[in-house]
């Protein structure tokens, strides 16, 4: 090849995929993992990371960038009384409108600012009111719970929306954080979830859960879900695999420990494992039992204690739980174990940081202050970590 050729050979370009370009991830497998007459719905979903050059690490998360419900979509166009088949005009070229509230913004979830900027749309004399009031209880109540077609519905404009103005107050589809559910020394080039349908009744509506319901009632084996991987500095496993760890995870806030434990399979670790998983019954919502149960019997999960909570006529979580092994909790806390909780921020973290608090008063002889002060130090050394929402 001459110089003048090698010049001219156009370079081959490599896509780096990420938050800012997300990769198409082919759905590889679904898996309903709650049984028949059970409240809830909660999916296991494999996904293709083949060719995204995507890596992540045990504790990671995924980003999904879901798309909108259709009936959600022209509910919105329809309470707006904006036309879907308008050709709009965007960076990357003219796209219909319904498509553009399809995949680019976000029109379900309100907030003050968002009230504010419509306000100055719609000219309504009783949002005005309610925004100059300044009562921020009175403006949160009717913010709990409602979506945008409910502020324009029950402040309808003085004047019909314009496209552009109706655009310019939404914001860029967020993306959904998923704990991912896999080790990627387990599943090379796949990425696991664990999502729980989200859906409810509220001011006279039916609402669903944007991503939730996308990825467990919308997508099928062979589509494509748009995501990117995360690192979680704050949430991972111990880099000395002989470190026992004490995992609480009930509900879907299971999934980074089944991650956890996939890891410690693969890589041989010896270290103990301790998991606390609840949810409502056990014979309907025990999710991944199957794979727990053979944990067990091959010794890489050491101790496995549940909690379900509607079994029984009173109710135990796995805070309760908690608290009934708390000598060999805090037998396995002196031997130097790492403590993880994830799922619910409101009430599950709450309970089970009091009852760490509690253990270290009932066990090691502390005072409440100094048990305080003993958690804080698990946390400053990152023995004690948590992946909350």
């Amino acid at each position: 090849m001459t110089q003048s050729d090698s010049q001219n050979t156009p370079e081959q370009t490599v896509v780096e995929f990420g938050k800012k370009n997300p990769f198409p991830a082919e759905v590889k497998q679904m898996v309903n993992l709650n049984g028949r007459g059970s409240a809830k719905e909660t999916f296991h979903v494999e996904l293709s990371l083949a060719g995204s050059g995507l890596d992540y690490q045990t504790g990671d998360i995924a980003g999904v960038i879901p798309i909108n419900c259709p009936e959600v979509v022209a509910d919105f166009l329809q309470t707006t009384g904006l036309n879907g088949e308008e050709e709009v005009q965007r960076e990357s070229g003219k796209r219909r409108l319904a498509d553009i509230l399809s995949s680019e913004v976000s029109i379900t979830s309100v907030n003050l600012p968002m009230m504010k900027k419509y306000a100055r749309l719609a000219n309504n004399v009783s949002l005005n009111a309610l925004i100059d009031s300044q009562d921020r209880d009175r403006i949160n109540n009717w913010l709990w719970g409602r979506e945008i077609r409910d502020l324009v519905a029950e402040f309808p404009p003085s004047l019909p929306l314009e496209t552009d103005a109706v655009l310019g107050i939404l914001r860029k589809m967020p993306p959904r954080l998923y704990s991912i559910a896999s080790s990627i020394k387990a599943h090379p080039d796949e990425v696991h979830l664990t999502v729980v349908t989200v859906e409810y009744d509220a001011h006279g509506r039916h609402r669903k859960g944007v991503c939730s319901t996308y990825l467990c009632q919308r997508i099928k084996p062979g589509d494509k879900v748009a995501l990117y991987t995360h690192h979680n500095k704050n949430f991972g496993i111990p880099e000395d695999g002989d470190v026992p760890m004490i995992m609480i995870g009930p509900g879907t806030g299971i999934a980074p420990f089944r991650a956890f434990i996939e890891e410690r399979k693969a890589t041989g670790a010896t270290g103990k494992n301790w998991l606390f998983f609840g949810d409502q019954h056990l014979q309907t919502d025990f999710l991944y039992q199957l794979e727990w149960q053979k944990y067990l019997k091959n010794g890489i999960l050491t101790r496995l204690d549940v909690a379900f909570s509607r079994d029984q006529d009173y109710k135990i979580y796995v805070q309760d739980r908690i608290k009934e092994n708390a000598a060999e909790i805090y037998s396995w806390l002196q031997d130097g174990a790492h403590f993880y909780v994830c799922g619910d921020a409101n009430r599950m973290a709450k309970d089970v940081h009091q009852a760490l608090i509690d253990i270290h008063v009932e066990q090691g002889g502390l005072s409440a202050e100094a048990a305080e002060e003993a958690v804080a130090e698990l946390k400053k050394t990152k023995r004690y970590q948590r992946d909350v929402y």
